[in-house]
């Protein structure tokens, strides 16, 4: 049996707005070579991410990720999470 590790990328986040009025959160992500902006509206359950290179390598464990955590995000906080993929 294999003891191989599976490949693992952290992605870094910086929340540049949000506004629990309106109800959304907008930030940055950056993984491997990949930049990308998001809107997180979750009070539709909607994540938006632009530009569309990559996108789908990061849709799905971003939303995991605001989902998990959006009560502790801050506008300028920096974070982090792992990928389970190397991008």
């Amino acid at each position: 049996m294999s003891s191989k590790r599976l490949p693992e990328t952290t992605a870094y986040v910086r929340i540049l707005r949000q506004s629990w009025q309106e109800g959304f959160i907008e930030g940055e992500v950056r993984a491997g070579q990949y930049d990308w902006q998001f809107q997180w509206c979750f009070r539709q359950g909607k994540l938006f991410v632009q530009p569309s290179l990559g996108r789908a390598l990061i849709h799905e464990p971003l939303g995991r990720f605001l989902e998990k955590s959006d009560y502790k995000l801050e506008p300028g906080g920096d974070y982090a999470f792992t990928i389970r993929a190397e991008l």
